[in-house]
């Protein structure tokens, strides 16, 4: 798999924005932004233009309004950035991961549960 570009936090808030719906103009993702952000236009600007610059995102020109297009997918960068972490954090092993995340009191009984299932069927489908 390639590997894709780096993005900080204030641009992973606007990939979230075009991954849930897309094309948007710029007048529309600065809208959004700023329904989650306390943001100016020219700041969500500047992400937009360092987005493209890494060619994460494309735009479009339709008389004088730009939209916006995610080029790679919600799935791919998270599964890059989920390898990273753990590579990072944890020598690329889940198990030291998830022991740290039960040892701790982040996870609910719900969470739990869901963790056993997702485990489970996972076993079950003989997927590696």
């Amino acid at each position: 798999m390639e590997k894709l570009p780096q993005i900080s936090e204030a641009e992973y808030e606007i990939m979230k924005i075009l991954w849930a719906e897309y094309p948007l103009s710029t007048n529309e993702i600065c809208q959004r932004a700023q329904q989650i952000q306390d943001w100016k236009p020219k700041t969500i600007h500047t992400l937009l233009s360092r987005l493209s610059a890494k060619h994460v995102i494309a735009y479009e020109q339709r008389g004088r309004m730009y939209y916006y297009y995610p080029v790679i997918s919600q799935k791919i960068y998270l599964k890059q950035e989920n390898r990273h972490f753990l590579n990072r954090f944890y020598e690329g092993k889940a198990a030291p991961m998830f022991s740290s995340l039960l040892a701790g009191d982040e996870l609910s009984d719900a969470d739990l549960k869901d963790l056993y299932t997702l485990i489970n069927s996972k076993m079950k489908s003989g997927d590696k």
